[in-house]
Formats: structure tokens, C-alpha cells, sequence
């Protein structure tokens, strides 16, 4: 009651500005009276993006002047500015010189919070009651670096992100198929097989803008198979080409072998490699050249072989 009396008494007396701070004051948590309490039912919410401009509008009588208070701290009281933000201003529409909001550029989450728009009438303090919610959109901050692992490994990935709300984490492989997996900050992969390797997506997703992806490149060592081994007859004195193909991660060393002796280049034979290919050529063909040939593929892994016979071409035998 003595500070209804104060502002009133403010206000006959012209004392606008002290009427201000003293009707502020009147409706802040820490300036009521014990057991008293705000009425949060006609606390108006005003939603914002982190960065973009936010206003929170209020509009007077005419002849009324008023001020706006953040908390314990007065930024307007009349036009005279009081904050030293210099994102903090007063806004009038042209059509509607009665408005008197108040507008944030570039607004933060610093910025939430409750913000109080002083309507100082002669005989009624009316204060208008606007809390500003900042919304961020979801940031990945933190992602696992790429890796790798031998197959049958277990592997755990974590992707942590910021948003407000807290942004939802889910992950994906990038693949075709796109499997999608369980949501959460950590993805684990139980003894993980070739097929597993490639690129996994961490998204995190609010309901403020469009999901912040980032991804994790996870190789998958595993030894050498032999996928494919061919020759062709062919006759003397004629070319012939043998191919070994070979998976694995990483790419394997090739080794030529006919019978107990390694092959090497030189004297009409050339062996060339093409990461996960080995070709060998025999040039002018003899009789001893003829008969079984064994790739021999290795990485640190282990290695692999096959063998495949070259022999003479029946038309030419014929001949």
C-alpha cells in the first residue's frame, strides 16, 4: 500500500519517471510483498531465433508515457535510453503512433527472460509482462574423427550437439539402403564387418531450422580373398594374359608363382598392379611356359591365393 501511495503521489506531483521505477518495481518477484506472488496467466511469450531481430510490443494512451525494464534493469524510461546495448531500441510504426515496443536485433539467448512494459497512468500502473523464449538452432560440436578398425572390431562413435531446444541426435550409413540406426549422442557397432565400413551421418534436429549434419568415415580392414582369376590358351609364339582380382582393405601386394619358383619381370614377362588388379603378360610363348599359375595376394592382415592353369590352345596343337 505506501508504495501505491508513493507512485501516486509521483504521478500527481509529475514525477513520472520515479511513479516508473516505482510501478516496476511493484512487479518484480524480488520486490513483493512475502506470499505474493506474479500472475504467470497474463505473462505474454514472444519466440525469437538466436540472431534474428526480436520485438516485444506494447503501446500507450496518448498523452501516457512508459518504460521498459529487463529484469532489474531499466533500458527505457520515456525515449531517454538507459541501456548501453546498442541492439536495444524503441520502435513506432508509422500508422500507429501509439506503439511503444521494444526491439532486440540479433537476439541470444542471453536475452531470455522476463521484460516489463511501465503504461504510467495518473491513478493506474499498468504493466505489460512479455518473456522473451531465444530458440538456437541444433550445432554438432562435436563429432568422433574418422577411423579405422580391423573387421570383427567393436566401434562407438558419439556426436554431441547444442540447440534449444535440445536438439534430437540420430545417425545414419550412408549407403543405398541408408540404414538408419537407434538415436543418441553414441553409436556402437558390434563386431563390425566389411559391409559396415563407409560413411556414417550424426544429424541433430530441433524444431527451429533445418538439421546440422556431419559425418564420420569408418574403414574396415579385412585380408585378402581371391574374387576372380582367369588366362586364356593361347598358342606358341603368341601373347598371353593372366588376371588376378583380389578384396581387401588395404590393398594387397600381388606375387606371381608358377609351381615352387616366384615370377619376376623381365625376358618377355611384365606384371602390373592396379590397386586391387594384377595382370601378368608372357610374351613369345614356349612350351615351358605353358602350365599353372598361382596369384598370391597379401596385406598385414593375412594373404590369399589361387591358381589357374594356361595352357596351349587346341587349334593351334592342331595346326
Amino acid at each position: 500500500m505506501d508504495i501505491m501511495i508513493a507512485v501516486q503521489d509521483a504521478c500527481v506531483s509529475g514525477q513520472w519517471l520515479t511513479a516508473i521505477i516505482f510501478s516496476l518495481c511493484c512487479f518484480l518477484p524480488s520486490c513483493l510483498p512475502a506470499g505474493q506472488t506474479v500472475d504467470l496467466s497474463s505473462i505474454e511469450s514472444v519466440v525469437s531465433r538466436q540472431g534474428d531481430t526480436a520485438l516485444l510490443r506494447c503501446y500507450l494512451l496518448d498523452g501516457i508515457k512508459g518504460a521498459w525494464l529487463n529484469r532489474s534493469n531499466i533500458l527505457f524510461a520515456g525515449n531517454d535510453k538507459w541501456s548501453v546495448d546498442p541492439r536495444v531500441s524503441i520502435v513506432s510504426s508509422a500508422g500507429d503512433k501509439h506503439e511503444y515496443s521494444l526491439q532486440i536485433q540479433k537476439v541470444d539467448v542471453g536475452d531470455d527472460g522476463l521484460y516489463t512494459c511501465s503504461v504510467q497512468s495518473e491513478r493506474n500502473p499498468r504493466p505489460k509482462l512479455l518473456n522473451l523464449i531465444v530458440k538456437v538452432p541444433p550445432k554438432i560440436y562435436d563429432i568422433s574423427s574418422d577411423i579405422t578398425v580391423n573387421e570383427g572390431s567393436n566401434v562407438s562413435l558419439i556426436c554431441t550437439a547444442s540447440g534449444k531446444p535440445e536438439p534430437s541426435i540420430s545417425w545414419r550409413h550412408i549407403t543405398p539402403l541408408a540404414r538408419k540406426h537407434e538415436s543418441g549422442e553414441y553409436l556402437n557397432i558390434t563386431g563390425i564387418t566389411r559391409d559396415q565400413a563407409g560413411d556414417y551421418e550424426c544429424s541433430a534436429l530441433n524444431d527451429i531450422a533445418s538439421p546440422d549434419t556431419k559425418t564420420v568415415k569408418v574403414t574396415v580392414n579385412f585380408a585378402p580373398t581371391i574374387h576372380e582369376m582367369k588366362s586364356q590358351g593361347v598358342g606358341l609364339g603368341r601373347t598371353a594374359l593372366l588376371r588376378c582380382e583380389a578384396i581387401a582393405v588395404p590393398f594387397p601386394i600381388f606375387e606371381w608363382h608358377k609351381g615352387e619358383k616366384r615370377i619376376v619381370k623381365g625376358q618377355g614377362i611384365d606384371i602390373k598392379n592396379l590397386s586391387t588388379r594384377s595382370f601378368l603378360t608372357v610374351n613369345n610363348m614356349t612350351e615351358d611356359r605353358y602350365g599353372n599359375y598361382t596369384c598370391v595376394a597379401t596385406n598385414k592382415l593375412g594373404s590369399a591365393n589361387a591358381s589357374v592353369p594356361l595352357i596351349q590352345e587346341a587349334a593351334m596343337m592342331f595346326c
